[in-house]
């Protein structure tokens, strides 16, 4: 009778043991299965899980790339950097932390690179993903250059708030309160002092005035760049810049009399014939 328990209690140990691990990959499972990866394509870089980036440190980290995207769509900074502060919770979001997806860009039939499944307006949507936040930041570039948008690249660069709207008009996003949110950040932090192409502003303060930050001053001044001009930036190379311009390598070196396929940091390139 004593044998015939101790077996049956061993019986009941491993069937709880068995469920509890089915139970576990099964939620491993589906928690990978958030991601996919097109074959061929790079799969994307997680981010630092616990590190939180402040408001301050996401302006200071893009500003850079927003201002050269200015410069090179028409888009004001101010208005991408707000987007991006927004949109991926000053890269905190998930989204932003998992696929370097820092605008809510969702895929389309057109989209060949890599994804990201997560719930928004319906269950496990499909989400754009990236290899790193610039790709992130170029995308949204060309993304707004879609004819939806044409009416925006009327206004001045310097109207922040007439940006702020028409993107709301235009269909970008269904919060009602979007172009007030986009233009509350941008009056807090002073964003819009990004909008002049012709300068890089030191690092942003805080709205609070902290001593010694209470000062934004102009550094580095940028020559003006003629619509067809294009400033190297770190990390650039002839081959990337004639994807993103649709030139080939020959070209640009021709266009702008290389002896090789060498660019400098802050060269100026033609890049459009």
């Amino acid at each position: 009778m004593m044998i015939k328990k101790i077996c049956i209690l061993l019986l009941f140990t491993c069937f709880l043991t068995s469920c509890a691990s089915k139970k576990y990959a099964y939620h491993k499972k589906n928690i990978e299965g958030n991601r996919q990866t097109n074959p061929g394509n790079s799969t994307v870089n997680q981010g630092p899980s616990g590190l939180k980036t402040t408001t301050l440190d996401y302006i200071n980290k893009y500003k850079a790339i927003a201002i050269r995207e200015m410069n090179t769509y028409g888009i004001p900074a101010s208005i991408t950097l707000a987007q991006g502060i927004l949109e991926s919770g000053s890269g905190n979001s998930n989204l932003a932390i998992n696929a370097n997806n820092h605008f809510g860009v969702k895929c389309n039939s057109n989209w060949t690179g890599n994804t990201y499944f997560k719930d928004d307006d319906k269950q496990n949507e499909c989400f754009r993903a990236y290899d790193n936040a610039e790709q992130s930041f170029i995308d949204h570039s060309v993304f707004l250059k879609k004819p939806r948008y044409a009416q925006l690249f009327n206004l001045d660069k310097s109207d922040y708030k007439g940006w702020a709207y028409g993107l709301k008009q235009c269909g970008y996003a269904t919060n009602p309160q979007y172009p007030q949110l986009l233009i509350s950040y941008i009056e807090k932090y002073n964003l819009q002092s990004f909008d002049n192409p012709n300068t890089i502003m030191d690092p942003i303060i805080s709205p609070d005035n902290t001593p010694n930050n209470s000062v934004i001053t102009p550094n580095n001044p940028i020559p003006a760049l003629q619509a067809n001009q294009y400033i190297v930036q770190k990390g650039d190379t002839l081959y990337n810049l004639s994807k993103r311009f649709l030139l080939s390598v020959d070209e640009l070196i021709a266009l702008n009399n290389l002896p090789d396929n060498a660019i400098k940091l802050g060269q100026i390139l033609i890049v459009k014939k």
